[in-house]
């Protein structure tokens, strides 16, 4: 097919080049919109039935919008968002595409991150109720002030020896992503399925994996599910940084400070709380305070309760705190060329066991059945990245912008996941193909295809174990 290639230049994933044969007189003209693959298209069209229009990208293949919606724009329709990594997940709506003619799924390869939890250390909530009793003690808290301590005095004992855990938010994450799961691929849970779970030793990442073999099970009680945790995994499952990626991050902390230092305007919140200006300055970390606030204020939402501290700040406070949040997380785990676009390598043992565990299942015509592993998020975000699902791989120069291009909240919520769907001809031989889902939603992959969002296994290993080979060179 004679045709004339176009050049259109994306604001959040890379360059696109689209094919369109020239005798249908098309013109397309259109901004990408990235991870959440919606697009702003102007079509001007002089003939009235369109048959072919090829794009090295199967773009017109995804969903298309009139509008397309900035992070700021997300964050402003749902506060929540601002979170990062404490953000609840959220089930997807968009149906999935169907099988290619004449295949049907056989094999799910997954990374999954544990569900909502509480926060890690005492001091991320006692260390806010000190510094406000301090204050009260001295008569320095405005009414807004006290009732912020009163809801902090409130929640604390119920995180009394839970640090860390799983809360009933987190389980029912998991439930839901298995049993969707379950009725998204019925085939891979058929029959006589097998189904290898494994999860790090930390005890929400085992809980979150017994969730959704629950579901497996009350679908199939037939299915053959094996569950393991050992530190033996733990080099796989929850990598340590070591060698190039280790050295890579150093200077991170500096980059990361200057931000902080510029999106960081505690004055506003502090008159909302405190009565005296100069206690304020005497007494008070105003900036580290104000972070300290908001990490807990975005771990609410793990919880079912009614304490709702999103209030005190404003929508401009939120998502310039997120901003450095989001930074933070592309300098440590993402591609980011400030740390030599090492990060993503973090997870290489994890990318090597997809690849070599595929490998022994996808000749085996008799075998349907999953592999499941279950970590964090410090895995499952530099994993989508080397993965270079959607926009996880771009590389970004400008922090200023860096959310035009990439954005934390839409790789890694609480249950983050990535499934790697395999499929395979229901009869005879034929390409293995692979579908696969960033939190439940088909995402594009690094090599071409001309049937999105499937790819063919052969094409996808090369890509992955030359990328790999050469940073291990």
């Amino acid at each position: 097919m004679n045709g004339l290639l176009f050049f259109c230049k994306s604001t959040e994933l890379f360059e696109k080049c689209v094919y369109l044969c020239p005798d249908l007189c098309l013109t397309l003209c259109f901004e990408l919109r990235g991870h959440n693959k919606t697009f702003i298209i102007t079509m001007i069209v002089n003939k009235p039935f369109i048959k072919s229009v090829v794009t090295s990208l199967s773009l017109l293949a995804l969903p298309l919008s009139l509008t397309a919606q900035t992070a700021r724009e997300e964050i402003h329709e749902n506060i929540l968002r601002s979170a990062s990594n404490h953000m609840a997940y959220v089930a997807p709506t968009t149906p999935l595409t169907a099988a290619p003619k004449g295949y049907e799924p056989f094999y799910i390869s997954h990374y999954g991150r544990h569900g909502s939890r509480w926060l890690l250390g005492d001091n991320d909530y006692m260390g806010l109720i000190k510094t406000l009793r301090k204050a009260d003690k001295y008569g320095k808290l405005t009414d807004l002030g006290k009732k912020t301590l009163k809801d902090l005095e409130t929640f604390y004992p119920c995180t009394v020896k839970r640090l860390g855990d799983l809360t009933s938010v987190g389980e029912r994450q998991h439930h839901g992503i298995g049993k969707r799961m379950t009725e998204h691929f019925p085939q891979v849970f058929s029959g006589n399925a097998q189904i290898d779970a494994r999860s790090t030793v930390v005890i929400r990442c085992i809980l979150s994996m017994e969730a959704e073999c629950e579901e497996i099970a009350a679908f199939n009680s037939k299915a053959k599910i094996h569950n393991d945790v050992s530190e033996a995994f733990q080099y796989y499952l929850n990598q340590d940084w070591d060698g190039k990626v280790k050295e890579s991050s150093r200077g991170r902390r500096d980059i990361v400070n200057k931000y902080r230092s510029k999106y960081t305007h505690p004055d506003r919140l502090m008159s909302t709380l405190f009565n005296d200006k100069a206690y304020i300055k005497d007494s008070l970390n105003a900036a580290g305070f104000m972070g300290s606030l908001f990490y807990v204020t975005t771990n609410m939402q793990s919880h079912d309760t009614d304490i709702d501290l999103y209030p005190l700040f404003t929508e401009e406070e939120c998502y310039d705190l997120w901003k450095i949040w989001n930074i933070d997380w592309y300098l440590g785990y993402g591609p980011a060329p400030q740390t030599k676009s090492n990060m993503p390598f973090s997870q290489r043992n994890l990318l090597r066991n997809i690849i070599n565990t595929a490998d022994t299942i996808v000749g085996n015509r008799k075998f349907n059945g999953a592999t499941l592993r279950f970590g964090h998020e410090v895995c499952v975000m530099p994993l989508a990245c080397l993965l270079e699902l959607d926009s996880c791989g771009r590389k970004v120069e400008d922090l200023d912008h860096l959310e035009d291009y990439w954005v934390n909240y839409r790789i890694y919520p609480m249950a983050a996941n990535i499934q790697l769907v395999f499929y395979r001809p229901k009869k005879g031989n034929g390409d293995i193909l692979v579908k696969a889902l960033l939190n439940e939603k088909e995402t594009t992959m690094p090599v071409k295809t001309d049937m999105f969002p499937y790819y063919k296994w052969e094409t996808l290993k090369k890509y992955y174990t030359e990328k790999l080979d050469e940073f291990e060179r």
